[in-house]
């Protein structure tokens, strides 16, 4: 059968008009094929608009997950492993950033002490990230409580960890400020991300 798009459709004047009522019911699947596609891609992005409405940080969660629009569709599965993913992802550039701070030579022991706290914890955020999402490979079957109940642990010992490390440079006085503000913006931004994929994993979990 000949394809046609949008901008091929007859005129709806004179003879077109005509043309376009005799073969009406052909044009019924074309026409319908021209408007589902903006269709499900406004309902994709209105699952998501809707569903990080109910997180903490409804703007954030929206301009990371908008671009997953058509991977997510509207599965709150699909929508928790991008979340997770993508806290993952800002998890390890952070780890990457503070290990390549600690190298400094100019830090001074307080400085010096915080990045190394730092590193730790931040490794042990990635480390609960990778396993949450490789949990999350595998939820089908009679332990779907059991695995989830898994995930939730180790997505929240991630955000407590991020929080620590945070803290770490918040109690400690006299330390270089354009070190705070680099740590701060990974760190937070890292924190609040995570915030979000736990959010959505404690929604499927309940669901």
């Amino acid at each position: 059968m000949q394809s046609f798009t949008c901008s091929k459709l007859p005129p709806h004047n004179g003879l077109g008009a005509i043309i376009t009522l005799f073969l009406f019911s052909f044009f019924t699947s074309v026409t319908i094929t021209c408007s589902a596609k903006p269709h499900l891609k406004s309902s994709n992005t209105e699952f998501i608009k809707t569903s990080c409405a109910e997180t903490l940080y409804p703007e954030l969660c929206y301009k990371t997950l908008k671009p997953y629009a058509s991977l997510i569709h509207t599965s709150p599965m699909e929508l928790a492993n991008a979340s997770l993913t993508i806290s993952l992802k800002g998890a390890q550039s952070a780890s990457n950033m503070v290990k390549n701070l600690s190298k400094q030579h100019n830090l001074s022991p307080k400085e010096a002490s915080a990045i190394m706290d730092c590193v730790e914890t931040m490794g042990d955020s990635v480390d609960d990230l990778q396993q949450s999402l490789v949990a999350m490979e595998g939820l089908d079957g009679p332990d779907f409580a059991i695995k989830m109940s898994d995930i939730q642990t180790w997505v929240s010992a991630a955000l407590t960890n991020e929080d620590t490390c945070m803290d770490g440079f918040s109690r400690e006085k006299g330390m270089n400020r354009k070190i705070k503000v680099i740590i701060r913006r990974y760190i937070v931004k890292v924190s609040k991300l995570t915030s979000i994929a736990l959010a959505f994993i404690n929604r499927l979990s309940s669901a």
